[in-house]
């Protein structure tokens, strides 16, 4: 998991970021959101699993080939957790997925990679946009909640692999740079339209964002929250070796 370079010590946590479980999902439309919230995670979990798989078959060796297939059994793993979370607070968890399934289909389909360098540039910016607005979001969820959320955020390793390769393919080819940096571009700009429409879709995920659940986020807050993500974007794209 990644730390800002400006990390100071964090505030105590107030209202229902101080509360639990029990009392917080006391209150209808947080309960909702919470289960949106983790209907989206672990879909976005199993489609990390089926994409990281999907990769492995373009991995140019034996070594690189078992490395994503040890990261997609991470993601695999998240995803169980998350659907067991949605278990216990009697849940169905495809019922909580499914309002999910089409947004991130979409989004999968129209950025699929052509290549393996493709594959690893989409899969760590692509998926650390996402983590980057979940842990946002996680900052104003109960303490169980929130726990579960960034345990499942925590890094599987792609990250450090994806800049290991992509960083020595450049090196190889300079021509690769160029072509790699409008990729992530365009990942860039798809990711957030997606995520913005996901929380559009869903009333109590967008309630929670402008703060009529959660304590802390406003409309303003909102356009801050998506500055810090594109600010974290670029400093991912400069440690890949591209402009952003």
């Amino acid at each position: 998991m990644e730390t800002s370079d400006n990390a100071t010590e964090a505030p105590a946590p107030t209202g229902i970021a101080a509360q639990d479980w029990a009392t917080a999902s006391a209150e209808p439309q947080y309960r909702a959101a919470v289960v949106d919230l983790l209907g989206a995670l672990a879909y976005g979990e199993l489609a990390a699993f089926e994409r990281l798989a999907e990769d492995a078959k373009l991995a140019p060796t034996l070594a690189d080939k078992a490395e994503l297939a040890k990261m997609a059994s991470a993601e695999f793993h998240h995803f169980e957790r998350l659907t067991d979370r949605l278990t216990a607070i009697e849940t169905e968890p495809t019922g909580a997925m499914e309002p999910f399934a089409k947004a991130l289909d979409d989004f999968h389909r129209q950025t699929a990679p052509s290549d393996w360098l493709e594959g690893l540039v989409k899969a760590y910016v692509g998926d650390s946009i996402a983590s980057d607005f979940y842990r946002e979001v996680a900052a104003r969820l109960d303490s169980d909640t929130r726990s579960l959320v960034l345990a499942v955020l925590d890094d599987t390793g792609h990250g450090n692999f994806a800049v290991e390769k992509v960083r020595a393919a450049i090196e190889a080819d300079p021509r690769v740079g160029g072509r790699l940096a409008l990729w992530a571009r365009r990942l860039m700009g798809e990711a957030l339209s997606q995520a913005q429409r996901v929380v559009a879709d869903r009333d109590a995920l967008s309630t929670m964002l402008v703060g009529g659940v959660a304590d802390g986020f406003d409309l303003a807050e909102v356009g801050r929250m998506f500055s810090r993500i594109t600010e974290a974007h670029t400093k991912r794209m400069a440690a890949l070796g591209l402009a952003a």
